[in-house]
């Protein structure tokens, strides 16, 4: 009876050992709803790591405002209640000012240029700033090159923006560059749809991913292809969380995250172009080729403002200016 007990006991201690491996839940934080660009990578991400882990972890993906816009996401990955998220860059500048080079107007020529600096040292310079604020830099994947929508308009030039009202982000600089513009930027959380149905606001500035998915064409005429801003995502992990992993688990979760950045760059770009058909086809005015000259010309002052003075992030945007020449 005692041998039977013990053999009882220990097959219990190993089914709850087991049990307990199971059960370490990942919460991965996105605004957006699902077949956005946050949630492509972080469903990649979920295949990865559970694969990888052979089931240790799991992931469990909050989606749509599920957890709140994207600056209180940030918060609960501070406090470490939240695990990881897939943001967008402009979010973080309240956070870590730093960032504000990555968002600089016009900085990057094309995709190939924005994916040499992000995964080379200047891009690891600002992931690693990210932990003096409570974060883990893991990744950089992508909303992509943002492009201006309204309902008022054609845009062919940067006076065509005079008057405009064009929801932004909450990020400093994505409001500097719309004054500089002209336009009347209105800080709004996402999502926007009925706003811009109702007529709150004339448009909007976003990646051409966000027309398709949200179905801006529904509610929107005019789109110019300014590209004026390349759109990166942080894929962050809440550092408290962080350092209580072994190292081996680091990097395997930091090489899921990698894998995911880069499967779902590669995916957004490889759509574009269908995405552009689309939009035609649904009825948008699109202005390809708009006065970029006019654009620039607006926004070259940026980089003496109040924003970029820091002397740590003045020093970067230096470097970043010069390296994508």
């Amino acid at each position: 009876m005692k041998h039977l007990q013990l053999t009882l006991s220990l097959v219990l201690v190993l089914l709850f050992g087991q049990l307990s491996l199971a059960a370490q839940e990942i919460k991965l934080g996105v605004v957006t709803k699902p077949g956005s660009a946050q949630n492509i990578a972080a469903e990649k991400f979920k295949q990865l790591l559970e694969q990888a882990s052979e089931g240790r972890y799991t992931v469990r993906i909050y989606h749509s405002k599920a957890l709140g816009n994207e600056t209180e996401i940030l918060q609960q990955i501070q406090m470490g209640t939240v695990q990881l998220g897939i943001i967008t860059v402009g979010p973080f500048d309240t956070f870590a000012p730093i960032v504000r080079v990555i968002n600089y107007p016009f900085l990057f020529k094309d995709n190939q240029q924005a994916d040499a600096i992000l995964d080379g040292p200047l891009g690891q310079q600002i992931l690693t700033e990210l932990e003096q604020v409570g974060f883990k830099g893991l990744a950089f994947s992508e909303n992509g090159f943002r492009n201006l929508t309204n309902n008022r308009r054609p845009v062919q030039a940067a006076a065509d923006v005079s008057g405009l009202k064009i929801r932004v982000m909450a990020s400093p600089l994505h409001k500097s560059i719309w004054q500089a513009l002209g336009a009347n930027p209105t800080p709004m959380p996402w999502p926007i749809y009925s706003e811009l149905e109702q007529g709150v606001i004339d448009g909007q500035e976003n990646p051409l991913w966000v027309m398709e998915v949200y179905k801006f064409y529904e509610v929107q005429n005019y789109m110019s292809m300014t590209r004026h801003v390349y759109s990166a995502h942080i894929d962050v992990a809440s550092l408290l969380w962080w350092q209580g992993l072994t190292t081996a688990d680091q990097e395997m979760i930091r090489s899921a995250m990698q894998q995911a950045a880069l499967f779902q760059r590669q995916d957004n770009r490889d759509r574009d172009l269908a995405r552009l058909a689309l939009l035609r086809e649904k009825g948008m005015e699109i202005v390809e080729q708009p006065d970029i000259d006019s654009f620039r010309d607006r926004v070259s002052t940026l980089k003496e403002m109040k924003i970029y003075q820091h002397p740590k992030v003045q020093a970067l945007l230096r470097q970043l200016l010069a390296a994508t020449r």
